[in-house]
């Protein structure tokens, strides 16, 4: 009886072990994903010499006494390969939709006719097609950073279940190698997303 009772309290603890620890590595699977996410979303704004509503994107337009995402206030299209038109939802509004876009630092020059204000987007010197890889490469090593940043937090949390002992050291090292995959599975992607936003800044 005592001998069942003893397996059953291990039973119990294992899977409690084994419920922090899968906590940690979902929560780190979590975070490394969001570290791509942001990569992809950040090399969305490094326009190319292609009109894509995308490079719009994070803009803030001031009206109605605060500020609202460009994307709330009006439709962005790429109405050709160089030009891309947003039509705004109250007209009232467009002026400054023109002037946020003007502002936004993107090196872009709108123009405004009633309801719709297009965008033209000028091609990409060599120089500067070269400046935007250095850029999209600089934020992918960012990610990369990040992301094992993520992997040392949770190896450091589990190292430390280790060190109290509630853990094993087969515990802590099968949980340090899926962590590992993870890493591995998270940085592939952010070079995959790199060398698509570089073959797309070189020849678009």
């Amino acid at each position: 009886m005592i001998l069942i009772v003893c397996i059953g309290l291990l039973s119990l603890a294992t899977s409690v072990i084994s419920d922090e620890i899968n906590d940690l590595e979902k929560d780190a699977d979590q975070r490394m994903k969001k570290c791509v996410e942001a990569l992809v979303a950040q090399m969305a704004k490094v326009r190319t010499g292609r009109a894509c509503p995308s490079l719009l994107e994070g803009i803030q337009v001031d009206c109605y006494g605060g500020h609202s995402p460009l994307r709330q206030v009006g439709n962005t299209v790429a109405e050709d390969a160089r030009t891309l038109a947003i039509t705004v939802y109250d007209p009232s509004v467009a002026p400054a939709v023109e002037k946020a876009i003007l502002n936004s630092g993107l090196g872009l020059n709108p123009s405004r006719a009633g309801a719709v204000v297009r965008v033209p987007v000028p091609p990409l010197t060599e120089d500067r097609r070269r400046d935007l890889v250095k850029v999209v490469k600089a934020e992918a090593e960012q990610a990369r950073v990040s992301i094992r940043a993520v992997r040392r937090d949770v190896n450091v949390k589990v190292k430390r279940l280790l060190k109290d002992k509630e853990i094993s050291e087969d515990d802590e090292r099968r949980s340090h190698d899926h962590v590992q995959k993870l890493a591995n599975a998270a940085i592939k992607k952010v070079d995959a997303a790199l060398k698509d936003k570089e073959s797309e800044l070189l020849t678009t």
